[in-house]
């Protein structure tokens, strides 16, 4: 994710280095056979903190190119690297994830930070029951009836600040298929099988699987199911606080049934499509409340905070 410009500095003018040696911003160049970040320089009026001239490049830089939100929580926190996308997640039972946007403070976690520098982030807490579809249909880009109230009346009701930080995005709707014996790429790449670009949309189910810290007992859906009473505790987006089930993205391809389902988690813990084959928990049956899930604009920078609850992060 490093600036472009940056990697011009550093591959093309090998031999001059830039330095600042005034507040009015005098700018000299010197040539020298050493690593820059050997070569020192009297930085006494500069204002700046470095004393060798690579230092001063790389202040320089982050003055004029100020690091977008996503590099800044990349550099601070730990996050861990996904070997199946680009992207950054946060994982673990309690990581400092929060932020504050549209005005809830700590009201929403970060998800992942994507190598194009977006963050994705969702609601801790639910915003109601609601039908994922009232016509049965599992087809998110139909529009689903969740997806229009989403992006429609709960967009317009956010703020005008939080409503600009929103960017449009590819969200992935594939279904997963019910023989779900299947490792994390293979799912992954179902999942991405089919995008949908939009505003505000909700996680899928590898997303959840994803943040969990114990890959081993917890890391693909087989071994999720057979380990939920455990596996709960070792990702933050599990929240004890929702006692309902709640909806994913994710369509859940079952025979016989494959437009009317959905994955959900349960209150419990478990993840689940059905119910014995049953119909009173399909798409149409607002039994699951809805956390939204959105990205955040590439272009925003982080102003405060450390990423915990008591000192979320804050945007500007």
């Amino acid at each position: 994710m490093k600036n472009k410009v940056k990697e011009f500095i550093k591959s093309y003018l090998p031999g001059f280095i830039l330095g600042v040696i005034s507040a009015a911003v005098v700018v000299v160049y010197a040539e020298t056979y050493f690593p820059s970040n050997q070569v020192t320089y009297d930085n006494t009026e500069s204002g700046l903190s470095s004393s060798n001239v690579q230092g001063a490049i790389d202040e320089l830089y982050n003055t004029c190119f100020p690091p977008t939100a996503g590099d800044q929580i990349i550099e601070n926190a730990s996050l861990e690297k996904d070997p199946y996308e680009c992207r950054y997640f946060f994982t673990g039972a309690n990581p400092n994830n929060y932020i504050t946007f549209n005005g809830e403070d700590a009201g929403w976690r970060i998800i992942s930070v994507e190598c194009d520098g977006k963050i994705k982030i969702i609601k801790i807490d639910s915003i109601g029951n609601m039908k994922w579809d009232e016509s049965n249909n599992n087809n998110w880009a139909r529009p689903a009836t969740l997806n229009t109230y989403l992006n429609s009346t709960y967009y317009n009701g956010l703020n005008s600040t939080a409503r600009g930080q929103i960017v449009a995005s590819n969200f992935s709707i594939g279904a997963v298929p019910s023989d779900i014996n299947m490792d994390m790429s293979t799912q992954v790449s179902k999942e991405n099988l089919k995008k949908w670009e939009g505003k505000i949309a909700l996680p899928t189910v590898s997303e959840y699987i994803r943040t969990n810290s114990n890959k081993s007992s917890c890391g693909t859906f087989p071994s999720y199911r057979d380990n939920f009473g455990s596996c709960k505790n070792t990702t933050w987006m599990y929240n004890s606080n929702i006692n309902s089930s709640w909806w994913t993205l994710t369509p859940y391809s079952y025979p016989g049934h494959s437009s009317i389902y959905v994955f959900y988690l349960y209150s419990g813990g478990r993840l689940g499509g059905y119910i014995n084959g049953g119909n009173n928990d399909t798409v149409n049956i607002g039994f699951a409340v809805v956390r939204p899930t959105l990205y955040l604009s590439s272009d925003i920078q982080i102003t405060g905070g450390d990423g915990s609850q008591s000192n979320p992060y804050t945007l500007g």
